[in-house]
């Protein structure tokens, strides 16, 4: 079995990712092994190997091959297949075919959304929740089922008050 990487020599480390229900599996020489890091396991990512190998391939089959080259930085298809890393920010440009549909294998989209901050998502969660409850409220008064609206009416407080006090218990 050839180097996934370097397709000349024989393979002799064999890894294997298994991730939800597909498995990956890279076979290296031990030369691109050492290269890679394999052996030194704080130099060593799986995943970023896997994207080096996977983007280069996407960046081949879309015909992207060695003519293709950033503008920016000079990086070439090869390099990219070699480092498993894009050179500069350009590079994401000039390579954005073939990368758009590796993207999308791995993450759920193609453009960065950021993650949303705890203290903000519990704040949308507490406004969330208080529509919700004032939407039911002013439907059980429309409904003369005041009985309802009384349980209504004092959750709502409940969920104010302590919408008032948290924000004072998280000063730290």
């Amino acid at each position: 079995m050839l180097c996934c990487i370097c397709k000349e020599k024989e393979a002799t480390v064999h890894l294997t990712q298994i991730a939800g229900d597909k498995m990956q599996k890279v076979d290296l020489c031990e030369e691109c092994a050492k290269t890679k890091g394999v052996n030194d396991p704080t130099g060593f990512s799986l995943a970023d190997l896997l994207l080096g190998l996977g983007a280069a391939q996407e960046i081949e089959a879309a015909g992207g091959g060695a003519g293709l080259k950033c503008p920016a930085c000079g990086f070439t298809q090869a390099d990219f297949k070699k480092a498993g890393r894009l050179g500069c920010s350009a590079c994401y440009e000039t390579f954005a075919e073939p990368l758009g549909g590796l993207l999308k294998t791995m993450h759920k989209g193609t453009r960065h959304v950021g993650k949303v901050p705890e203290s903000l998502r519990q704040s949308r969660d507490l406004s969330d929740r208080l529509k919700q409850l004032q939407t039911k409220l002013t439907k059980a008064i429309e409904a003369e089922d005041f009985e309802e609206a009384a349980v209504l009416r004092d959750e709502i407080k409940q969920t104010t008050d302590r919408a008032i006090v948290a924000p004072s218990g998280n000063a730290g």
